[in-house]
Formats: C-alpha cells, sequence, structure tokens
C-alpha cells in the first residue's frame, strides 16, 4: 500500500485485513494514479477526513467511517432478492426476522441480506439457528429460502446497468474460480433489463443455473445481490472491478439522485 499522498487525491481506503481482491484493487488504483490507505484505526480517518476517500471492506467497519469521511455506500435493499418475480429466484424467499425464522419446522436455506451476522446455510430447522451474538437478536433481518442447489455460481460486476466484468466462483458450492460464461452474462442482462432500476447503480449480481435431477433444462437464477466494496473478484478483471467499487463506496458529494434510497446511512440525508 501506498502512502496517503496531497489532500487533493483521491484514495482507496481497505480494511487491515488483506486478501487478494485487496491486494489486486489496490494495484488496479495505483495503475490509474489513486492513493492507497488501510485502515488501521481512528487516527487513518483522521488524517483523510477531507479527502475523496472511496472504500473496500467488511460493512461494519464501513458504517463506522461513512459519516466522519463523508462516504455514501450503495447497498441493495434488504428486500430485493424476496421481491423478485420467481421466474428470476425459482423459488420462494421471505425477508423476516431471525425470531420468526426460530420457529421454521421445515428445512431452508437462511442468511442476512448483506452481512454474514448468521452463517449462511441450509438449516435443518429454525432450532439450529443461532439465538445469541455480538451482532444478532431476534429483529435481526434474515431471508428464508426454499433450498435449491446451484451447479455452478458467477460473480458479475455491474454499473449503471451493464455487466463490466465477471468470473465463476463455485460449481456445486465448491471454490472453483473461471471466467463467466455467454449464459451467465445473457441472464443477468435479462434481470437487469426486467428490474434494474431496483438495484443500485453500482452492484455484485451472483446468479447460476440449478441443479435438477428431474429436469434436464437449464434454468439459471439469482442467488443474491452483493456489495461490491465487500466481495471478492475471484477470476474478473480486477480494473473493471474497482470500476465499480469506486461508484458503489465513495464520496457523497457525488452521489447520483437515483442511488440515495440505497444508502443505509447518508450524511446529510
Amino acid at each position: 500500500m501506498t502512502a496517503p499522498g496531497g489532500a487533493g487525491e483521491r484514495v482507496l481506503l481497505t480494511s487491515a485485513q488483506q486478501t487478494g481482491t485487496t491486494t489486486l484493487l489496490a494495484e488496479a488504483a495505483g495503475r490509474r494514479g489513486l492513493t492507497t490507505a488501510v485502515l488501521d484505526g481512528p487516527a487513518t480517518v483522521e488524517r483523510l477526513a477531507g479527502r475523496p476517500v472511496h472504500w473496500y471492506g467488511g460493512p461494519l467497519a464501513g458504517a463506522r467511517i461513512a459519516a466522519p469521511l463523508g462516504l455514501a455506500l450503495l447497498e441493495p435493499e434488504d428486500d430485493w432478492l424476496a421481491r423478485l418475480p420467481e421466474e428470476f429466484t425459482r423459488r420462494r424467499i421471505e425477508l423476516t426476522t431471525l425470531a420468526e425464522a426460530w420457529t421454521l419446522r421445515h428445512p431452508a436455506f437462511v442468511k442476512p441480506p448483506a452481512d454474514k451476522s448468521v452463517p449462511p446455510a441450509v438449516y435443518p430447522d429454525g432450532s439450529r439457528l443461532p439465538r445469541t451474538g455480538e451482532r444478532i437478536g431476534p429483529d435481526t433481518p434474515v431471508l428464508v429460502s426454499e433450498p435449491v442447489t446451484f451447479a455452478a455460481e458467477y460473480r458479475l460486476f455491474v454499473r449503471d446497468g451493464e455487466v463490466l466484468t465477471g468470473s465463476r466462483y463455485a460449481r456445486f458450492g465448491r471454490l472453483d474460480p473461471a471466467p463467466p460464461t455467454d449464459g451467465a452474462v445473457a441472464f443477468a442482462r435479462r434481470l437487469l433489463d426486467a428490474v434494474g432500476d431496483t438495484l443500485p447503480s453500482a452492484v455484485a449480481l451472483d446468479v447460476g443455473p440449478l441443479a435438477d435431477p428431474y429436469d434436464p433444462a437449464e434454468h439459471w437464477a439469482v442467488v443474491e445481490a452483493n456489495l461490491p466494496w465487500f466481495a471478492q473478484c475471484y477470476a474478473a478483471d480486477p480494473d473493471r472491478v474497482l470500476d465499480v467499487v469506486l461508484r458503489a463506496a465513495g464520496p457523497a458529494a457525488e452521489l447520483g439522485g437515483a442511488d440515495r434510497r440505497f444508502v443505509r446511512c447518508l450524511v446529510g440525508r
């Protein structure tokens, strides 16, 4: 990471937990002249205050630094997946609370809309879900869906309704990065044409074909919509991923009007 430069230089700020994606994005930022910095405590925030800053890191740290750094962090609405037409989900999905999910008496896939405060998994019933924790409580929102199997899963980075880059990241739930297929991009484009105005202008979409032993036809479905500023890029082009990250997590002063509803904590809102 390079040290922060002059007061007017644009900064890519990353969390202290360095990953392969963090390194790739920092290198991409350097190629286009951005300064990069690591969040190592309040001193970093004080040093960068007043600078045009973009964020790549977790939502908890992002929430802490958004106000002092004037950041607008774009997030899909919690119920976006549950509101999609079933032709795009191929399964029943409901946004509810953890307390309601505790009452489940059948297997279900349960996950929070954005973070990992509840481990995403298929739970045999609600009794297996966590009940206590530092970041969860009865009112914690969760998405509950009927279990399905994805034959493959692809992450596509989208800006202004256009797929800029993407990657396969799993096959049958196992990590297996590879370039995206034409089918993945075509399905994402069809989805964006139909419901693109229900998403932020910069988003990471996970999609994939379902594996159904009783139906040999290929049926594509949405896995979820992700925060680009907290999404691994896998085999995607890091320069194009950075294009999406810069839009999704940047200065609130540069926020487009249509994106205001996708910022959970907006300075001056």
